[in-house]
């Protein structure tokens, strides 16, 4: 099979990583919970959407070495890998961030792939399969001309564009439960069930 991956708050976590970057900037009190959803909304609350908006890319720039993925997410791979699935990236983010210093984006998602995304120094995603595309409808467009069997995205929108392929199953990504689409698409928890899943 050909399995596609979205990458940020699907293989990446950051709920660790922005609560501690706003606790170090001061825009936080510690009781917030450790959730990037959590820092986001209390912010947005306090009129602080700049902040939000600049911490970003701050985060997935400067500080994207310090992200941690989702538990499973290595032996899981190892495993699909194993099985001889083709497994790929394709995300979409811009280049640069919207506020504040003018980080390359795309070049620190790379940097943490080739640092992490491995076992024993051997990719666990091949580097031509890994892509990051500036706009949702090119990274639509991607997944439809990869064949993807399975995609999985933490995003609804992504999956339940009229622009996404028919032919490929949709895998909603929700660990906290946020969303409430289980009747228009298959949800899963972690990185386990996708496995139990497949």
């Amino acid at each position: 099979m050909r399995i596609g991956f979205d990458f940020d708050n699907t293989i990446v976590s950051y709920d660790t990583l922005f609560h501690k970057v706003a606790l170090e900037q001061g825009v936080i009190h510690a009781s917030i919970p450790q959730s990037k959803l959590a820092v986001r909304d209390h912010l947005r609350a306090q009129n602080k959407e700049e902040i939000w908006t600049a911490m970003q890319g701050y985060v997935y720039g400067a500080r994207m070495d310090e992200a941690q993925a989702y538990p499973h997410v290595f032996s899981v791979m190892q495993s699909l890998k194993n099985q001889g699935h083709t497994l790929a990236i394709m995300s979409h983010k811009t280049k640069y961030p919207y506020l504040g210093e003018r980080y390359d984006l795309h070049a620190a998602a790379r940097q943490w792939i080739k640092k992490y995304l491995c076992i024993e120094n051997v990719p666990l995603i091949a580097e031509e399969n890994i892509y990051f595309e500036l706009t949702k409808e090119e990274k639509l467009q991607r997944i439809t001309q990869f064949h993807c069997d399975y995609f999985i995205d933490d995003l609804p929108e992504i999956l339940l564009a009229p622009q996404f392929p028919q032919e490929t199953k949709r895998l909603l990504f929700d660990p906290e439960s946020q969303h409430d689409y289980r009747e228009k698409l298959t949800v899963i928890s972690s990185w386990l069930a996708l496995e139990k899943l497949l």
